[in-house]
């Protein structure tokens, strides 16, 4: 059985019974694979850049014997799948301004489940979704060894409901209890008081929660 790290595994957990995903900038393929070994797709593009990685993913497609289920794609983002082919956008390990630019590229996202996993500036996806009508529903932090990460999907609603910078920080986060990356966080906005700039509306959102 593939195995996936904890930061994967949490993104492959919000990927709904029989979808059909595409996983942008797949690396080696792992969490497409996995989502076929546990049987819960029912078919998968597994796209990246870069052909290293690519070629990586066709040869663990082929030793796990998933080619009649997993198609491999040289593509920058999005730009040469063919959007028929899923239902589902996984886009994990990527900044969140990259993963903004990709969306913003192709305007069928809005008929997609999308599932993010920014390695930086979550802050970015999260105001792309909220300014392009989309509603977060699960929004969660995970550790994974020494880092925390934020991993999130989304529907769109069409509704465009104002958000202030604090939603774009904390998003649908309703457990807290991962105190250190919250307290990691609110250090962080301290120190760029420092410099300033007005933060305060941040810090007092992030006391509260700690």
């Amino acid at each position: 059985m593939q195995k996936l790290s904890i930061r994967l595994s949490s993104v492959a957990a919000l990927v709904k019974q029989d979808a059909a995903i595409a996983d942008i900038g797949t690396d080696h393929g792992y969490i497409p694979v996995y989502l076929a070994e546990k049987k819960v797709i029912k078919s998968a593009v597994a796209s990246d850049i870069n052909e290293g990685p690519l070629n990586s993913c066709i040869s663990l497609v082929k030793e796990k014997g998933f080619e009649n289920i997993i198609r491999t794609k040289l593509s920058n983002g999005l730009d040469s799948l063919d959007e028929n082919d899923f239902d589902t956008i996984i886009i994990a390990g990527m900044g969140g301004e990259l993963i903004s630019d990709i969306l913003s590229r192709h305007s069928y996202v809005k008929d997609k489940h999308i599932i993010l996993q920014p390695m930086t500036h979550p802050e970015v996806a999260r105001k792309f979704l909220y300014d392009n009508g989309f509603e977060i529903k699960n929004d969660i932090i995970v550790k994974d060894g020494r880092h925390y990460y934020n991993v999130f999907d989304a529907y769109y609603t069409g509704k465009i409901i104002p958000k202030s910078r604090v939603d774009y920080f904390i998003g649908n986060i309703r457990d807290f209890s991962n105190k250190e990356y919250f307290e990691h966080l609110l250090n962080y906005f301290k120190n760029k008081s420092k410099s300033g700039e007005d933060y305060s509306d941040i810090i007092s959102a992030l006391e509260i929660i700690i």
